[in-house]
């Protein structure tokens, strides 16, 4: 019989090789979970900075012009004819009638002058002169329709922002592919009207967001008392400045999520920004877009085939008018006052409501 020698090594046994790999994977299994959730908050706190940085432009615009800049503008047809050379679409809609939105009127407040003066705000933004290339004979460089840092949240997988589907077929010399940089964090223009019903007031559409005005929609083409649109002054926020929304995340366009899913381009729920092929055309996602403002809508989240469905739940359910974000639990916005706050899931409708409207006379704290 063979004897070990004294001082010899044995070898692992097959059992014990097992126990030491099941041993290490529950370890992993463990940690895991952990290490994502320190990715998560550190993605978070870059969120939370961006948008102290965008609040801190927004003040930094507010004392230079006296007023925070609206969601939107209309140009009078009376600056549109002075224009030289013309404006070849001006007229024809009233999206070729508006300007820059206003996270563009901002940029030289996030050190990005140099890209702002690229633009022309004294013309359309759907306009010759504002169109960066590869539109034919633009001058503005293709260079400037790059994300802008700030303006994107590190939580968010998407990077789609393709305004091709938009000015196809209408617009002449409009790419077929068009992409602009994105923004995950848009302006609050007002409340949508079943939102407001679910907080006790009359199912009508609201413009008092802080970027709002009670003016800003107009159903013509001739708008005379619409044209250059008031600057919202601090003032206006009667509410108070820590109680009232400035900015907000609808993160993930273009795509479409739904909590915290992405939803199918085969899911037809009624949305109308839909192309003639049925296949969605979620546009609203370019920082210099106006319609990236948008009224807060509450949805159901009761049905992933009918993601648009309402009801009075406004936050993480849907990314189309619904304050959204990839962060678990809630999503960040930046107050009037320019901090910024982070608004659970679960915040009821009523409290939604009174954040975002500047002047309505509720009293609520907001955490």
């Amino acid at each position: 019989m063979n004897r070990p020698r004294p001082g010899a090594r044995g070898g692992f046994t097959l059992v014990e090789l097992l126990v030491v790999i099941a041993i290490i994977g529950t370890l992993v299994g463990l940690l895991l979970p952990a290490v994502q959730a320190a990715r998560e908050a550190a993605r978070r706190s870059a969120c939370s900075n961006n948008l102290k940085q965008l609040g801190l432009a927004y003040h930094n615009y507010e004392g230079s012009y006296k007023g925070f800049p609206a969601w939107n503008r209309h140009f009078s047809q009376t600056e549109l004819s002075a224009l030289s050379p013309a404006a070849p679409f001006a007229g024809a809609s009233q999206d070729t009638r508006r300007g820059f939105a206003a996270n563009g009127q901002v940029l030289p407040f996030i050190e990005e002058a140099t890209r702002f003066a690229l633009f022309d705000l004294k013309r359309p933004l759907i306009d010759p002169r504002n169109l960066p290339a590869p539109y034919p004979g633009a001058t503005v460089p293709a260079s400037s329709r790059e994300n802008i840092p700030v303006f994107i949240c590190p939580s968010t997988p998407s990077d789609k922002s393709d305004y091709g589907p938009y000015g196809t077929g209408s617009i002449p010399g409009w790419p077929t592919s068009y992409r602009l940089g994105r923004t995950d964090y848009v302006p609050t223009r007002g409340v949508a009207g079943n939102l407001a019903a679910c907080s006790g007031l009359p199912n009508t559409n609201l413009e008092n967001g802080m970027l709002g005005v009670s003016d800003a929609d107009c159903s013509g083409l001739n708008c005379p008392t619409l044209e250059r649109m008031p600057r919202v002054k601090l003032g206006a926020a009667t509410d108070g400045l820590s109680k009232t929304i400035l900015l907000a995340e609808i993160a993930g366009k273009q795509d479409r999520y739904f909590m915290g899913k992405l939803v199918p381009n085969s899911v037809v729920d009624g949305i109308s920004d839909r192309g003639v092929s049925g296949e969605p055309i979620h546009l609203n996602s370019f920082w210099g877009d106006w319609n990236t403002a948008r009224r807060i809508t509450g949805y159901s989240g009761a049905d992933a085939t009918q993601p648009s469905l309402p009801g009075c739940t406004a936050i993480n359910v849907l990314n189309r008018d619904g304050i959204y974000s990839m962060h678990p639990g809630g999503a960040m916005v930046v107050r009037a006052d320019g901090s910024v706050a982070f608004l659970t899931a679960e915040t009821a409708a009523n409290i939604v409501v009174a954040m975002i409207t500047r002047d309505s006379g509720e009293n609520v704290a907001m955490e």
